[in-house]
């Protein structure tokens, strides 16, 4: 346990000294309409309508040669391969929204589908609407560091968004840069069965809500950023029921801490919480 506390700690001092950073907390847009699967009736509909998705995702599947970014698994998942690959096939080819009309590339998710953590993100940005690969500029360059620091590879994780398709502001103008903005409750009502279904599919035993709009869409509406980051909650998802419980944290997206380098060590504290409930670091007296 020692060892493996000083490796963190080494993997965390190269962390806060080299990584820089910055926080987009857009709160606004994220009043998130729970009304849209709120019953039990709308939630048996959504149900059903994802069933019908797979299948046509599955059919499809047979035939086409491309295949979803799946980092790692083994043969003893393959089911859970399967599953994650159908969903990705459903977002890569989803359409009931703007941002499905005006992306490049849609960003289903990759990793390990039996990973113990999964990092959710707000949404795809310039880079990963071209690549359709999550956290893949500067923001991904300095989660990798982090997921590192926590005594873990990026192979060993899953790495999601709450929105699959770039939200832009000018979505005309795809090549423009800085043309970033929040999803709207409308995009995230959208995509969020396609997260939990990935949420549910891979099982993880932790959840890391990276940013506001994650937060928010995960933890809770009503409850500020700041009053719910770095704090342990039960994962309680809308459109589908967990096999078994799931615990979830919040803590800054790395293009915050790009932004804002002095929150690196609040950001630290935060992941400090989750490793210290995995038992990988001593508990706090």
């Amino acid at each position: 346990m020692d060892k493996e506390i000083k490796e963190i700690a080494a993997g965390l001092k190269s962390f806060l000294q080299t990584a820089e950073e910055d926080d987009l907390i857009l709160e606004a847009a994220l009043t998130q309409n729970k009304a849209a699967f709120g019953s039990a009736a709308q939630k048996n509909e959504t149900k059903e309508n994802f069933q019908t998705q797979k299948k046509q995702a599955e059919e499809k599947n047979q035939t086409t040669t491309e295949t979803p970014p799946i980092l790692a698994y083994t043969k003893h998942s393959e089911d859970k391969a399967k599953e994650i690959a159908y969903i990705a096939e459903m977002i890569n080819t989803c359409q009931k929204c703007e941002l499905g009309k005006t992306r490049i590339k849609a960003v289903p998710g990759e990793g390990n589908v039996n990973a113990k953590i999964m990092f959710v993100g707000e949404g795809p940005g310039y880079e990963e609407d071209r690549q359709g690969r999550p956290f893949v500029g500067r923001a991904g360059q300095l989660l990798d560091k982090i997921i590192a620091a926590m005594g873990f590879s990026r192979e060993e994780v899953f790495i999601a968004n709450i929105v699959k398709c770039h939200p832009m502001t000018d979505p005309s103008n795809p090549d423009k840069r800085s043309n970033d903005r929040a999803p709207y409750p409308d995009e995230i009502a959208v995509c969020r069965r396609y997260l939990e279904q990935q949420i549910k599919t891979i099982s993880p035993d932790y959840v890391v809500a990276l940013g506001g709009v994650a937060a928010k869409t995960l933890i809770s509406q009503t409850q500020t950023f700041g009053a719910v980051r770095g704090k342990i909650f039960d994962l309680n998802l809308t459109c589908v029921e967990l096999e078994k419980p799931i615990k979830i944290l919040a803590t800054f997206h790395p293009a915050a801490l790009l932004r804002n380098p002095g929150w690196k060590k609040e950001a630290w504290e935060n992941l400090k919480v989750l490793l210290a409930d995995m038992g990988k670091m001593p508990k706090a007296k």
